[in-house]
């Protein structure tokens, strides 16, 4: 893999067969989100967007014992009413990136997945973790409540009730019952986690480039207020009839072989 780690402080960077990993690297502090960790991960995504090269991403933590800990609790002295909501404003802008980027994003939790590191994994399009994960939003422990959209997120993968029991309660939950609720679709070994991460999204980089970004466009839809998804699906649907993939796709399959797809 090819390392890009003089952009950043606190990441690191690799680009291999066009998946783009981003770990977050501050593991004497369990990758706590931190100012700089944000301002660098807005940075990153944006190339995700931008870089041709990448098809795909990962997003995950340095070392075995966490994900994203949480949010530096040391930054938040000293923030009263007015810059609250800027800080949850920023956090919410750049994981919002995270979710609606037209190429795949999966988060690898290798470990705690914790307050704003539960909120980033949940900003992904889908989780895989190890079996020492752990998750939760125990923010109510600090006298706070998930402000980067743990309390939208949370409640759309497993439901009200139990978003509500785990934000009320800030307990945690490992990653088997993590599965059990759907906030993660497989777990893993620490070992094979990065592995199989792989291998799902080499999987998905074989099929349309433009049908795969559609379909994260028209999954997203469904949870905007300001759209409605079968409205949405019904434009995007008749996009992708316009696109050269769709062109080879079909003809590949009435020709009996395999679709080479170019992403437009």
């Amino acid at each position: 893999m090819k390392l890009i780690t003089d952009m950043y402080q606190t990441l690191l960077t690799g680009l291999e067969n066009g998946i783009f990993t981003i770990t977050i690297n501050r593991p004497d502090k369990l990758n706590a989100l931190n100012k700089t960790v944000l301002d660098e991960l807005d940075q990153a995504m944006q190339t995700v967007y931008e870089d041709n090269k990448i098809r795909a991403a990962i997003i995950t933590g340095q070392g075995g014992k966490a994900f994203v800990a949480g949010a530096d609790i040391a930054e938040f002295i000293g923030i009263n009413d007015e810059d609250g909501p800027m800080l949850a404003g920023k956090g919410q802008q750049i994981f919002f990136k995270i979710e609606n980027c037209p190429k795949p994003v999966v988060a690898a939790v290798n470990g705690f997945a914790l307050g704003g590191g539960c909120e980033l994994a949940m900003a992904c399009h889908f989780r895989l973790a190890s079996d020492n994960a752990k998750f939760g939003q125990p923010e109510v422990n600090l006298g706070l409540i998930p402000g980067y959209g743990g309390t939208q997120r949370l409640t759309m993968l497993v439901g009200k009730g139990k978003a509500m029991e785990l934000m009320m309660s800030g307990n945690m939950i490992d990653a088997v019952e993590a599965k059990e609720l759907g906030l993660i679709n497989h777990v893993t070994t620490a070992e094979s986690l990065l592995e199989k991460t792989k291998e799902i999204l080499n999987v998905i980089l074989s099929k349309s480039p433009t049908a795969v970004s559609k379909v994260i466009q028209a999954v997203n839809a469904f949870y905007d207020f300001d759209k409605n998804g079968f409205n949405e699906e019904i434009k995007l649907f008749g996009e992708v009839f316009s696109s050269a993939d769709k062109k080879e796709g079909t003809t590949a399959f009435i020709e009996k072989r395999k679709p080479v797809f170019k992403g437009n």
